[in-house]
């Protein structure tokens, strides 16, 4: 800074006598000196832009999965509008989609509905988890919550597997088919103590089958004579002991 200055206030003689030798080095440091003082302004402002726009990434995802709903086990004859207009009375709803299949367009009996708040999610949840539609008890809970550029083909932790001598084989489960939803599927009917979906190893593909462990001989013949032959996301699933 203290180049540039002087050198803008340099006796017209000494600058004459300096100018052909000296020009290229003032226009230089002038250049300098004006860099020392705008860069950290701008590094100042490009680091709070950044803090902003990081903020709004991390934050935005969490909000939104606070007011967004996971609606299952619907009959498959529900459209997008039908499942709008359920939750319309609890709410504003920004959007209700019913999740079909790639190949067959068939729903695969649930879906996903967006309230405009999470005190109205919350309402939601009270009023219209386990009731019926089309003779079937609906399951409505909030999302996990989730973070921007995941990649969803990795692996996710899985819950820690209780084993157990009473413990049944389900097989021929649909790829959307995961531990958790097993475990819900399960829990309908009574109390179990774990469940897990196998996967590929080092991938989150499913092998299409998995386990439920139970406490008592009891619950492991109730499990295959209610479970064996019913239906889980579109499919009818096959329990036997294990």
């Amino acid at each position: 800074m203290a180049t540039a200055i002087s050198s803008l206030i340099t006796p017209p003689a000494l600058y004459l006598r300096c100018r052909s030798t000296a020009s290229a080095s003032v226009s230089v440091s002038a250049r300098l000196s004006f860099r020392a003082v705008a860069a950290p302004q701008a590094r100042g402002l490009g680091l709070a832009l950044r803090v902003a726009a990081s903020s709004a990434v991390l934050e935005a995802p969490a909000e939104v999965a606070a007011r967004k709903l996971y609606v299952g086990n619907i009959p498959r004859t529900v459209t997008n509008d039908e499942l709008r207009d359920m939750f319309a009375a609890h709410g504003t709803v920004e959007r209700a989609e019913v999740m079909y299949d790639k190949y067959t367009n068939r729903s695969r009996r649930f879906g996903f509905v967006t309230m405009s708040t999470a005190e109205e999610a919350n309402a939601a949840i009270e009023a219209l988890n386990g009731t019926e539609v089309g003779g079937r008890k609906i399951k409505v809970n909030v999302t996990e919550s989730f973070l921007p550029n995941i990649d969803r083909s990795a692996p996710e932790p899985e819950p820690v597997f209780v084993d157990s001598q009473y413990k049944v084989y389900v097989g021929n489960l649909a790829k959307s088919v995961t531990t958790e939803v097993l475990k819900n599927f399960f829990s309908e009917k009574g109390q179990i103590l774990s469940a897990t979906v196998s996967h590929i190893p080092g991938t989150s593909k499913s092998k299409g089958f998995g386990f439920v462990t139970f406490s008592s001989e009891e619950e492991v013949e109730a499990a295959v004579a209610t479970f064996n032959n019913a239906e889980l996301e579109g499919q009818p699933i096959r329990v036997n002991r294990a």
